[in-house]
């Protein structure tokens, strides 16, 4: 007999919580924030709305499917079957943390404060989901496939990320390396390399892209690409600036051979869950065999 399917609620802590953890009270919390020209009134909302969202998107769950409740900080040690349905409520960088967790799993992303979040990945809100999943249930959701970037050491380590990939000094001060695109090769000294996919392309992409000449169009979120930047690359009598921005199409690949004496690779801004290659080991970057399946409103 198959299993009834198992939903996945995903969360993360409100700023009300974290901040009764770390003053201990209330009281404590209020006079903190007063001190920083903050209202607790504010912060109380905020976790109010993000309480009522998780309890509608619980509620909205079928009763016969199974249920499971993770919080951002035990993703790492989740187990996800592989017919999941993720429902994740919170910002959209959420979505993005529990990516490299997924393969294949649906993901339902659910915006808990319309209008304060970009809603570019919680594109639901908390009263849509139970016609979500209905829909999967029928067979009627629409799939969007989201690329992901995969940095792999040459030990063997890997990671995914749904939005981009930092390679560079752990402090990120001047990391030293040899770079080698699809034109060509260039020993470099920067500040590191930034590998982004389409999702990625509205954050800090945008920022490496702005201003910068003969910068590549970023891919579309939809488009299996990739973007990469090197970012203040210096020049020297033995360190060049002359590849500092490029695409990569699904078949193309970035490598970096390390030449300091530790280089550190994390994704999407996750600087505790990184990878470190050493002097002369050898970083691959390109397009991830998986997509991120992220169900349309």
């Amino acid at each position: 007999m198959a299993l009834a399917p198992r939903a996945v609620v995903v969360h993360r802590r409100s700023e009300l919580e974290e901040l009764v953890d770390r003053h201990g009270t209330r009281g404590q919390v209020e006079f903190f924030l007063r001190t920083r020209g903050r209202d607790l009134a504010d912060v109380q909302a905020r976790h109010d709305a993000l309480d009522d969202a998780l309890r509608e998107v619980r509620a909205a769950v079928p009763t016969d499917w199974r249920r499971g409740d993770v919080e951002r900080g035990d993703l790492h040690r989740f187990a996800f079957d592989p017919g999941d349905v993720c429902l994740v409520v919170g910002p959209d960088g959420l979505v993005a943390n529990t990516a490299k967790y997924l393969r294949d799993q649906l993901v339902v992303g659910v915006d808990p404060e319309p209008g304060r979040n970009a809603g570019v990945l919680v594109r639901h809100r908390s009263a849509q989901v139970a016609g979500a999943l209905a829909d999967v249930v029928r067979g009627a959701a629409v799939v969007e496939g989201r690329a992901l970037v995969r940095a792999v050491v040459d030990d063997g380590t890997s990671l995914d990320a749904l939005n981009d990939v930092y390679v560079g000094h752990v402090g990120h001060q001047s990391a030293r390396y040899v770079l080698t695109s699809p034109d060509g090769s260039e020993r470099q000294s920067s500040s590191g390399v930034v590998v982004t996919t389409g999702t990625g392309s509205t954050g800090w992409a945008t920022s490496l892209a702005r201003g910068r000449t003969g910068a590549p169009p970023l891919p579309g979120p939809a488009d299996d690409a990739l973007a990469w930047f090197v970012r203040e690359a210096w020049p020297s009598p033995t360190t060049g600036a002359a590849r500092t921005a490029g695409l990569l199409t699904h078949d193309q690949r970035l490598t970096l051979v390390v030449e300091s004496d530790a280089l550190v690779l994390f994704g999407d801004g996750l600087e505790a869950d990184r990878l470190t290659a050493t002097w002369g080991q050898t970083v691959t970057l390109d397009v991830a065999d998986r997509r991120l399946r992220l169900v349309a409103p």
